[in-house]
């Protein structure tokens, strides 16, 4: 069991005399994932920095890590191509606009098209 004042995880940080100091670790807490009737996604494309090539974008998406890339995931499964899912956005590689709208829409998301 490790103590709560493991120094290896402050390594860099002055000492302090206060005897009230807790260390922050800068680590903020994941937000909760809303239910999908309540999540406001947004569908478009983009072009930039990406060689000339485009992609499908979903960006809105509120909760954590693991619900994102499970999203991505099935997005991806039923579009039958590859992406990823960080930074809480969506890349689907080509131009499915339509059809991850759609998709989003049958799974009960509040998706629009953008662009």
């Amino acid at each position: 069991m490790m103590p709560d004042n493991d120094w290896k995880q402050r390594l860099g940080v002055v000492y302090s005399t206060n005897p009230d100091f807790k260390y922050d670790s800068g680590e903020s807490e994941e937000p909760q994932t809303l239910p999908p009737s309540r999540q406001r996604l947004i569908v478009s494309i983009d072009r930039r920095n990406r060689g000339g090539k485009q992609v499908t974008l979903v960006t809105g998406f509120v909760g954590s890590k693991e619900d994102l890339s499970a999203l991505g995931r099935t997005l991806k499964v039923k579009c039958g191509v590859g992406g990823a899912a960080k930074d809480g956005e969506i890349t689907i590689q080509g131009d499915f606009r339509d059809k991850v709208t759609a998709i989003l829409n049958e799974m009960g998301y509040n998706a629009k098209r953008g662009n």
